[in-house]
């Protein structure tokens, strides 16, 4: 039986990699990995413990990475360094240089787990996989802002063409600058096939258009509370459709998806994940949804 394939964004999260923060960010620099003030390595790592919790109880089967203190700080949020379709595994390459060691963990975990590697982005190009948004399993599309870049979007569209699949790159703005973390998933996340919860301001006007014409219901996520979060606010991951994890303190973006017919389960991440620019979605690459 194939326990892998992940061309889908809000399927039943069946095989998740993770890592544990407790060694690997124990003695990280706040100020080098550009993480805020509320950044606390104990306390991220109690958080992590309940969010992995929360991903167990869901039924997922979490793949972890060694927990061991290598330097890599940022590798908690393991969505970044590969990319997984119903073929095997990309192996990406990361546009933030403190994690160009990164991919390599992945690709070494993914022969232990039976995940072919179909491709490996090579320099100049770079793509992390918070750019990477499935609209359906044969369309993948990407942002390309500071972490990803047109030579890196080419390479992934080469890998996937094969398989059928067709890759489409839209712009980010810059935002707050080349040292913050703006992904694609900044401001998209896919709650069901044909619901998104979406920050309008930053989102690529084509994109909008495209969402609108597949019949994608968006619902707008509440401005104060994404600036308040640095973008975490919108940052939510589906167990399954519309069965949903985001970080706990913003009531309004939580009722209006609750609105829309989800269940929604929250947890505390300030130290986690406000502080370290990385949600729920950016602490798990989905190896397997059905």
């Amino acid at each position: 039986m194939q326990m892998f394939g992940s061309a889908a964004m809000t399927g039943e999260l069946k095989r998740v990699i993770m890592r544990k923060p407790d060694h690997v960010m124990a003695d990280a620099d706040a100020n080098i990995w550009h993480y805020g003030p509320g950044f606390n390595a104990t306390k991220a790592a109690l958080q992590h413990q309940a969010f992995a919790g929360m991903i167990a109880a869901s039924g997922a089967h979490i793949e972890w990475l060694p927990d061991v203190a290598d330097g890599m700080s940022d590798s908690i949020f393991t969505h970044d360094p590969s990319l997984v379709c119903q073929a095997g595994a990309i192996i990406l390459n990361m546009g933030k240089a403190l994690r160009k060691n990164e991919p390599s963990l992945h690709e070494a975990l993914y022969a232990t787990l039976g995940v072919p590697v179909i491709g490996r982005l090579v320099e100049p190009g770079t793509v992390e996989g918070g750019d990477c948004i499935w609209l359906d399993n044969k369309t993948l599309v990407i942002g390309r802002g500071v972490r990803t870049n047109q030579s890196g979007i080419e390479q992934v569209a080469d890998i996937l063409r094969p398989h059928g699949v067709s890759v489409l790159g839209f712009d980010l703005p810059l935002w707050d600058g080349e040292a913050a973390c703006l992904h694609l998933m900044s401001v998209i996340s896919p709650l069901a096939d044909d619901l998104y919860l979406v920050h309008t301001p930053l989102l690529p006007v084509a994109l909008y258009q495209m969402m609108k014409a597949r019949g994608i219901e968006l619902i707008i996520a509440p401005a104060d509370e994404f600036a308040a979060s640095n973008g975490l606010s919108l940052n939510v991951l589906p167990t399954m459709p519309k069965d949903l994890i985001m970080v706990a303190g913003f009531p309004k973006t939580k009722a209006a998806m609750e609105a829309a017919g989800c269940r929604v389960q929250t947890f505390q991440a300030d130290a986690l994940c406000i502080a370290c620019e990385g949600g729920p979605t950016c602490l798990t690459r989905p190896v397997w949804r059905a």
